[in-house]
């Protein structure tokens, strides 16, 4: 029994930059499928009373989870963590097979863009690629064992535990790369 004072309730949506706002949402709807549904626009922040307008809308990516962006206008070009690695900040999407995967990369690329992959991750496989605004996206489908990833579930604290002492990869899952090959 969960005794922890927060219940959450999962994620109300996810906040990213976009350059330009129509161009963000006309890509994710027809790239990806998802629907507009909201929009927002002030031009004091409502959190710090700052003057900083901006265009926040919203994107629905399936099952309550919602997808946002905002144009800000007068800051600075937009850019990215040079110190992290592009393959490393991303969003990703489930979708419900691995057929659906292949047709879903079919489908980007027939937009015109490059796509990696799909990419064996041993209980899922993925594709990649970047949306207009430089954000890499990651396209998802679960093809592992309950028997698998209950096995993931109980080494995960071992790894971490392992992990935070070596900072050298735990050996725990190994198991996942032999399924790759």
């Amino acid at each position: 029994m969960n005794d922890h004072p927060i219940r959450l309730g999962g994620v109300h949506h996810v906040a990213y930059r976009c350059k330009d706002a129509g161009e963000t949402v006309e890509w994710y709807r027809r790239v990806l499928g998802m629907e507009y549904t909201t929009a927002f626009a002030e031009d004091h922040v409502p959190s710090t009373g700052a003057y900083d307008p901006y265009m926040h809308v919203f994107l629905d990516a399936g099952n309550g989870n919602i997808l946002a962006f905002f144009e800000l206008p007068n800051q600075t070009a937009m850019g990215r963590d040079e110190n992290t690695p592009a393959w490393v900040q991303h969003l990703a999407f489930k979708v419900g097979s691995e057929d659906e995967l292949l047709a879903a990369k079919r489908h980007v690329e027939s937009e015109g863009v490059e796509v990696l992959g799909p990419t064996h991750h041993g209980v899922f496989k993925s594709i990649y690629f970047f949306d207009p605004n430089g954000h890499r996206i990651e396209l998802a489908a679960d093809i592992g064992t309950d028997e698998q990833y209950a096995e993931l579930r109980r080494v995960a604290q071992p790894m971490l535990e392992e992990w935070s002492r070596t900072k050298k990869a735990p050996r725990h899952a190994a198991w996942l790369h032999e399924l790759t090959r």
